[in-house]
């Protein structure tokens, strides 16, 4: 009896064990499945996100709806070193400042295939200086002017091609104030229309800045007189935004009379952060479709490609700094202003902000929240090429106290008339 317990004993412990083992050897089973399981179901994740998953759902993939980004170029945007952004090959933006700084010094050539683009942003100052550009610039062969016209013809040296696309050269081609995204893609296309052949051309973009506070106001008190840009086409991703993308303000022609508290109330007014919308690339942020993304991305979005290409750009300037503007841009193209640059400092809008309360002021402030970081951002970096430009220059002090001068003077001149709504809805107001 006690044999047999002893060999049923040892028999249970021996079963026990093997029951232990088949436990440990099936739980490695069912672990190898599990793994194996996941790493297929990760590896057809991949392939289904990264080659198949349409750009609407998935942000693996790079196969961009027409005119409008996936938002992995979005972020991969976003996460880009502004600071360290070295050319421009990438943005669209045509040759860089730091470009034509750069050892290679790839700089503008009259007589060649190099056209400066002025991006004119309204309310900036962009009048005056379209009007140096075309009248006082020190160039071998000058722009002929017609006064009744408005318009100038700017040839190179050698042949009748145009080497400016400008509101006072080329006129409105590519619509009126156009921005950006507008210019990007139509001035290629609008040139070889209008020369009759298709041409490899380097672009050299230009724009001016202004005090968003102050260019807010200044636009205010333009519409209240009566202008409003209506003929604006506002083009992006092959269409004209529709009036259910971007609703008017008012209703009837003009919106004159028009209150602070009405004009900076309207969600649709582009008055607010013009200048961060106008220097981005609207496909970005799905044009004019303000469901693409939600407003707050929307605006991190446009003003981190805004950024982008003010630095990408071959020229930018302030308002508020017209002497360093213009010494910029001499320096940068190798080109001579036959006048010194004016600087107004007393404006309209300089009046009117004054008058305005407080609580007026932080409102304007706070709707021109994008375009105040912008203007800050573009002012570091001016004063930044300023001062290097000017370390370079063994003969600053003499260029600076004789900037403008030249020996001989051009002739041309427009009378400083105030221009009608007619004509293209634009002011010469400061």
């Amino acid at each position: 009896m006690v044999f047999t317990h002893v060999v049923e004993q040892s028999d249970c412990q021996g079963l026990l064990k093997n029951i232990l083992m088949r436990r440990k050897i099936e739980h490695r089973i069912t672990l190898r499945k599990l793994v194996m399981f996941f790493a297929l179901l990760t590896l057809f994740g991949i392939i289904y996100f990264g080659y198949f998953c349409s750009d609407n759902r998935c942000s693996l993939s790079y196969n961009p709806k027409p005119a409008i980004y996936s938002e992995w170029t979005v972020m991969n945007l976003l996460s880009t070193n502004i600071t360290d952004f070295k050319s421009a090959k990438d943005t669209g933006t045509g040759v860089s400042y730091i470009d034509m700084q750069s050892e290679n010094q790839l700089r503008f050539d009259m007589n060649a295939h190099d056209v400066m683009v002025f991006l004119h942003i309204q309310k900036t100052g962009g009048t005056s200086f379209g009007r140096h550009l075309v009248q006082d610039l020190d160039l071998q062969r000058p722009c002929t002017c017609q006064r009744k016209r408005k318009l100038c013809y700017c040839f190179r040296p050698s042949r009748n091609e145009n080497w400016l696309f400008s509101r006072y050269s080329t006129g409105w081609k590519c619509g009126l104030h156009a921005d950006f995204t507008e210019l990007t893609g139509c001035v290629d296309s609008e040139l070889d229309k209008n020369e009759g052949k298709s041409i490899k051309r380097r672009y050299f973009y230009l724009t001016l800045l202004r005090d968003p506070v102050s260019r807010y106001l200044s636009e205010y008190k333009h519409v209240q007189r009566g202008a409003t840009w209506r003929m604006s086409r506002h083009w992006c991703g092959g269409h004209p935004a529709s009036l259910e993308e971007l609703p008017k303000c008012y209703n009837g022609t003009f919106w004159t009379d028009v209150t602070l508290n009405s004009f900076a109330d309207c969600p649709y007014n582009l008055a607010a952060n013009r200048q961060t919308r106008m220097l981005a690339d609207l496909s970005l942020i799905g044009c004019y479709n303000s469901s693409y993304m939600n407003q707050e991305e929307r605006n991190r979005v446009m003003l981190a490609s805004a950024k982008r290409n003010l630095l990408s750009i071959a020229f930018f300037g302030l308002t508020e700094f017209q002497k360093l503007n213009q010494y910029i841009f001499e320096e940068t193209f190798n080109l001579r202003f036959a006048v010194t640059f004016t600087q107004h400092n007393t404006t309209l809008s300089a009046v009117y902000k004054s008058l305005l309360n407080d609580e007026e002021l932080e409102k304007v402030k706070k709707i021109n929240a994008l375009d105040i970081e912008l203007y800050n951002f573009a002012k570091h970096y001016l004063f930044r090429r300023f001062e290097k430009l000017r370390a370079k220059n063994p003969n600053f002090k003499e260029r600076w106290a004789h900037l403008g001068q030249l020996p001989s003077q051009t002739a041309f001149d427009w009378e400083k008339e105030v221009e009608t709504e007619a004509a293209d809805n634009e002011v010469n107001y400061t």
